[in-house]
C-alpha cells in the first residue's frame, strides 16, 4: 500500500519543509471533523479521497490539541502541490523518510498501520499522548 503525505512549504513558522498528512485546524465552514479533513487535503494536495472509517484519534491535552486521523481511498484522484504545500506524494513503507516526519501521532499512526496491513484488521484506536 501507499500513503499520500505533504512537505509543509519551508516558509511555514511550525514544521516547514517537514513530511506529514494532509490536515489543520477546523474552520467555521465545516460541520464535523469528516468536513475538515476532505477539506484540508483539497487544499493541500488537490485530491478528495473516500474516506473508509476514523483511525487514530490523539489527546495531547498539554497543548490543547486533538490529533484525529480517518483510513481512506484515494482511488483515481489526481493530486499535487499547492500554495499549502510543497510536495505531495505517494510513499510506501520504505520510501517514506521517517526522520523528516513533523508530528510523533502521524509516526504512531503509520506504524499502526502498517502493522493493520500484516493483520488484515484496522481497529479505531485513541490515546493520550504528551510530546514534552
Amino acid at each position: 500500500p501507499k500513503i499520500l503525505m505533504i512537505k509543509k512549504p519551508i516558509t511555514m513558522n511550525h514544521h516547514g519543509g517537514e513530511i506529514a498528512f494532509p490536515g489543520g485546524k477546523i474552520s467555521d465552514e465545516d460541520n464535523d471533523l469528516l468536513d475538515t479533513a476532505l477539506r484540508e487535503t483539497k487544499e493541500e494536495t488537490q485530491a478528495v479521497p473516500k474516506i473508509i472509517s476514523p483511525y487514530t484519534a490523539f489527546s495531547l491535552t498539554h497543548i490543547s490539541q486533538v490529533h484525529f486521523f480517518y483510513l481512506a481511498n484515494l482511488g483515481d484522484e489526481k493530486f499535487g502541490p499547492t500554495s499549502e504545500s510543497s510536495e505531495v506524494k505517494l510513499f510506501t513503507k520504505d520510501e517514506i523518510p521517517w526522520d523528516e516526519i513533523a508530528f510523533p501521532t502521524v509516526t504512531k499512526t503509520l506504524k499502526y498501520y502498517f502493522d493493520d496491513v500484516d493483520s488484515g484488521k484496522f481497529p479505531f484506536r485513541e490515546e493520550a499522548l504528551k510530546l514534552w
